[in-house]
């Protein structure tokens, strides 16, 4: 089978011919049709990424496809990966794709939307009335947080690079955007979701108003600074982080729950990912170029 393989940090994928994957017990062959990309694979195949798997590895934690005459998406969690036109899923990862609904966006589903809603309903405990910002507003997640927050009756702050992703932050719902450079200037945000970092970060805890939260998800723009525990209580406000693929071992439970309820809000039409591009198997390193030029709205897909 064919598969975008990772044999040196640093250097393009190479799309070659590979084995077919070995399946045992618990685990099921998704002929794939879809894989997402997530900024996690660029920075791994960067050189970036603190638990980087060993190599040659075939990237992709998340694709969608058919099995058995089902169409399914699911989670890659234990050999091999999604950018492949075959990849092994553990079976308690396989869900049903809606009705309706195109491989590239069941790729799309599952990472996005529930680093979106596992913090906001679990960590946040975002209510009607909340005011909730979300950076990188116009990528995978910023797409999923926008319409989960939307859904839980918060009114949505968005902040992103450009005019093109904020015009999509409020076609999504925001009702208020602003640059990287306003965020320190807010003073009314509960809950602010950060998968930026850096100096964003540092400038989303500026924005927090009394029993306010931030939720670090991740660090596509810069190490997270240091955070003094005194400015914390001082200010009345917290910090939070979440990271899902560590949650998925520690509660497989909690996050298939979730997983199905937000597939549930998928199918009635109150929920729906984001594909920004789609690019073929052969140019998977166009598409990590782009995810890596920070020009990509939506979630990126390869599709073998």
């Amino acid at each position: 089978m064919r598969a975008a393989v990772l044999h040196e940090i640093g250097a393009p994928l190479s799309v070659e011919d590979v084995a077919e994957p070995d399946v045992s017990e618990g685990l099921s062959l998704v002929d794939v049709r879809a894989a997402g990309i997530n900024f996690a694979d660029v920075l791994i195949r960067l050189g970036h990424y603190p638990q980087p798997p060993p190599l040659p590895a075939i990237l992709g934690n998340e694709v969608a496809g058919d099995l058995d005459g089902r169409r399914v998406l699911g989670f890659v969690r234990t050999t091999g990966g999604g950018y492949a036109e075959r990849a092994v899923v553990n079976d308690e990862w396989i869900f049903d794709l809606p009705a309706g609904a195109s491989y590239a966006e069941g790729a799309s589903f599952l990472t996005t939307f529930l680093t979106a809603a596992l913090p906001f309903k679990r960590q946040a405990h975002i209510h009607p009335g909340s005011q909730v910002l979300v950076t990188a507003a116009a990528g995978g997640v910023g797409t999923a947080a926008i319409q989960v927050a939307r859904l839980l009756g918060a009114t949505v702050t968005a902040a992103a690079g450009s005019e093109e992703k904020l015009a999509l932050a409020r076609e999504l719902g925001a009702e208020r955007t602003v640059s990287y450079d306003e965020i320190g200037a807010l003073d009314d945000i509960d809950v602010a979701l950060d998968p930026v970092g850096g100096p964003v970060f540092a400038a989303c805890l500026k924005s927090l108003r009394p029993l306010g939260v931030a939720i670090g998800i991740g660090f596509a723009g810069g190490a997270w600074e240091p955070v003094d525990p005194a400015r914390l209580v001082g200010r009345n406000v917290g910090v939070q982080g979440f990271y899902l693929g560590r949650l998925m071992g520690f509660r497989p439970d909690l996050v298939q729950e979730e997983a199905r309820e937000l597939l549930a809000l998928w199918g009635r039409g109150s929920l729906r990912p984001v594909v920004g591009a789609e690019f073929p198997l052969e140019q998977a390193n166009d598409a990590h170029d782009l995810i890596a030029s920070r020009k990509s709205t939506g979630k990126v897909v390869l599709v073998p």
